[in-house]
């Protein structure tokens, strides 16, 4: 096969893919649609290099990695996080909640290796899927490197209906309050609060501190990579000045050094983006993900079908139990609670598409849907990303020196 129809074939698989997530409003997420036409592909005509052969070989994915997770530590405000703070005790119980029954219990169900590889990937997305794969993998755990992509791969479908029954149950609450005018004033300062912050934002617009008096004609697409680069070459250099007193991945310190370098004015926030250069890194290491379902035999997805069910089922119960009794202590609704613990089975954009979609649902009225937006977005929001962009890289980093 040559290159170019290799590269042509992956790339048709990644549009239907797209497709049908769009036809269905995301409730058939697109990863699983591709996982599934990889499994077939590789059952029948694939050659099993047919990643490498298209142009994107590990060296090439590993490098992604570190630009990718790097650009996601500019996402990070300390403003937006510390507004909800609610949110953040509420989405960390949540992954305390998976944690505490998978060991609990899954331990003993399932054997300790297959749980520590399955909680990263629960709690997160892409990224931590590739590190425990990958980490499985060097560990001489074929299928249970699979596992950790089967895992993300699926995980969806048990979020997906459960957050919309959850917030249509929410939403109804609100407007209930609201109807009956409790919820009024409610919703109105929450309006003011986030006019306050845009505005404050756009005030502080001029990121690049340490650069504020370059002109901007010089801040080209490759002196951005020149910098994110940087970044992650000094988090890969302190991994290993740290290696002989304690074993830190270069992943989770490109996440922290990712934000004191926003914070500092080195970069940008959405710097990848800026610089035209994130649809690729991330179309590289989605092909690199499923790469490593080339491993995967019939007989070995009928040995995992039990563990992936078992352990997306046990997670989910965990999370209830945590997230009911942060939300009881916080005073937030149990529904609500839930519904931001849950987020970290899909992360964004899914979190606001589902939450959009339930809104638009529940009601015609305009003044009733920005009530329902100010309410329920920014904490499904919030919840998304400090699960999957932020803690689950941060697990994952911990969790793989357990294998």
């Amino acid at each position: 096969m040559s290159q170019m129809l290799a590269l042509v074939i992956l790339m048709l698989i990644l549009f239907i893919g797209d497709l049908v997530a769009v036809r269905t409003k995301a409730w058939v997420p697109s990863i699983f649609i591709c996982a599934v036409l990889f499994l077939g592909g590789y059952w029948t005509f694939f050659p099993q290099d047919i990643v490498a052969l298209a142009g994107v070989p590990p060296v090439v994915a590993t490098m992604m990695m570190y630009l990718l997770i790097t650009n996601m530590g500019t996402l990070l405000s300390l403003q937006e996080l510390k507004n909800q703070w609610k949110t953040i005790v509420i989405a960390l119980s949540g992954i305390l909640g998976i944690i505490a029954i998978l060991f609990g219990i899954g331990t003993f169900l399932f054997g300790y290796q297959t749980v520590v590889v399955a909680i990263p990937p629960l709690v997160g997305g892409v990224v931590s899927a590739l590190i425990m794969s990958e980490g499985a993998k060097e560990a001489g755990l074929a299928s249970l490197s699979v596992f950790a992509i089967v895992i993300y791969v699926m995980q969806g479908f048990a979020g997906y209906p459960i957050t919309s029954i959850v917030l249509k149950k929410e939403g109804k609450r609100l407007l209930q309050q609201y109807r009956s005018g409790q919820l009024a004033e409610k919703a109105q300062g929450k309006a003011a609060v986030e006019v306050a912050a845009a505005s404050a934002a756009a005030a502080a617009k001029p990121e690049l501190k340490l650069f504020k008096n370059m002109p901007e004609k010089y801040n080209t697409d490759f002196f951005k990579f020149l910098r994110l680069s940087l970044v992650a070459y000094l988090a890969y250099l302190t991994s290993t000045l740290l290696a002989p007193v304690v074993a830190v991945s270069p992943f989770v310190l490109c996440l922290l050094f990712g934000v004191i370098a926003t914070s500092a004015g080195f970069l940008e926030k959405q710097v990848l983006q800026k610089a035209n250069g994130f649809g690729f890194a991330i179309m590289a290491l989605m092909l690199f993900i499923f790469d490593g379902l080339k491993q995967a035999t019939p007989s070995m997805m009928l040995e995992i079908i039990y563990p992936l069910v078992g352990t997306i089922v046990l997670g989910v119960i965990g999370m209830y139990i945590f997230s009911f009794i942060a939300g009881k202590i916080l005073k937030v609704s149990k529904e609500m609670a839930f519904a931001v613990s849950l987020t970290a089975l899909y992360g964004f954009p899914a979190d606001y598409i589902i939450t959009n979609e339930v809104i638009k649902s529940l009601t015609e009225d305009e003044k009733e849907r920005e009530m329902l937006t100010s309410n329920m977005l920014p904490p499904m929001l919030v919840g998304g990303f400090i699960t999957v962009t932020m803690v689950s890289v941060i697990l994952a980093g911990i969790f793989v020196g357990f294998l």
